[in-house]
């Protein structure tokens, strides 16, 4: 009797410190811990988690956002400062008013970041730990010479030169995506749908991108897109030239799908839009493919770069000029600086080594596909 009594008003004084909504997150993130610690130790349950436990919880958190007219994602960012303001004036009245209040201010501040890691783990962030694509698809992915990135590259534009004939572009060189955002939005969903039939490792969901706002000023930090795995929300920079926007955004939603590393994303995301019956989305997608492709060749070997680049038709060309002409503006920015050190951060603290670099390493799974193709 003694001892129920103890444990009653152990729990009591917990709930009197502790919000009621501290209580909840903490059991989320006691959940979310061995989870995490599984994933990290075994390739197997990683994969089994992500494609359905962690499918779920993206599927809601989609879901829950799909309709709304705005990014949510952004428009948190956009309010941070005033959070972060109500937020010192919550702690400042808490600690004055009485230690219980300053006590349950702390915990639930806390509780608050623990939601956030337990969000990450049971939604997002266990694709990090997975089986590799090149696994999934049977790829035998290892390093790759000059020559071999100069084939790779010279099949990728063997099919994407047929499509340039059905494509429109300025005097500028620039290539004009011919529907709206929205019609393209539909187009991937219907390609992901294809491409789900085809890759059981790819997540069947029906979503809306979220088009950013403020996507001017997006571009001084070099992010084209985004995936909040807060909001489930696959947002796009819609600054950047037409021909970067149907790949860039397959790209987002391949990360909404599961597929967590970039040089991962970045192929599904070419593989999808390979699904695609429209000629601008398959060109996206190429001509994006391309550019990663030659830009390791001129690494690797210049003089072949160089050879590659002549034989090129010049409505490619042309866009990709463009391209550089149009990214000038922002190349050099201090707000690009620090946006790839913190990205590069959070991607090594996930495992993957290669930092910001391992977007490019789309590369080596390209080179592995058309040597099997």
């Amino acid at each position: 009797m003694v001892n129920e009594q103890k444990e009653v008003s152990l729990w009591a004084k917990i709930r009197n410190k502790c919000p009621a909504f501290s209580l909840v997150f903490f059991g989320l993130c006691i959940l979310a811990i061995p989870i995490h610690i599984i994933c990290v130790l075994s390739t197997g349950f990683a994969d089994f988690y992500n494609t359905t436990v962690g499918a779920f919880v993206r599927a809601v958190l989609a879901y829950l956002t799909k309709y709304l007219p705005f990014s949510l994602a952004e428009t948190i960012i956009i309010c941070l400062p005033l959070i972060l303001v109500i937020l010192i004036v919550i702690s400042v009245k808490s600690f004055k008013k009485s230690d219980l209040a300053a006590t349950r201010c702390v915990v639930g501040m806390f509780s608050v970041l623990t939601f956030m890691y337990s969000v990450f783990v049971l939604g997002y962030g266990m694709g990090y730990h997975g089986s590799s694509l090149a696994n999934k698809l049977g790829l035998e992915e290892v390093p790759v010479t000059a020559g071999e990135l100069k084939y790779t590259a010279e099949q990728v534009y063997e099919e994407m030169e047929p499509l340039l004939k059905n494509i429109s572009y300025t005097q500028n060189g620039e290539s004009v995506m011919p529907y709206s955002l929205d019609v393209m939005n539909d187009k991937l969903n219907e390609a992901y749908k294809k491409a789900c039939k085809k890759y059981d490792f790819i997540q069947d969901l029906d979503s809306n991108l979220k088009y950013v706002v403020f996507s001017e000023p997006m571009t001084y930090t070099h992010i084209s897109g985004v995936y909040s795995y807060y909001t489930g929300e696959a947002n796009l920079n819609i600054n950047f030239p037409d021909y970067t926007l149907p790949f860039t955004a397959a790209h987002e939603l391949a990360h909404q799908r599961g597929i967590a590393p970039e040089n991962e994303a970045n192929f599904v995301a070419f593989l999808v839009c390979m699904e695609s019956d429209d000629n601008y989305i398959r060109y996206s997608a190429y001509l994006n493919m391309y550019e990663y492709l030659t830009n390791a060749l001129y690494s690797a070997d210049s003089s072949m770069y160089k050879e590659l680049w002549s034989k090129t038709d010049d409505r490619a060309r042309g866009e990709m000029m463009a391209f550089s002409r149009f990214f000038d503006k922002y190349r050099d920015s201090t707000a690009s600086k620090v946006t790839n050190v913190v990205n590069d951060t959070y991607l090594k603290t996930q495992g993957q080594s290669a930092g910001t670099k391992s977007y490019g390493m789309v590369v080596d799974l390209a080179v592995a596909y058309y040597k099997q193709k």
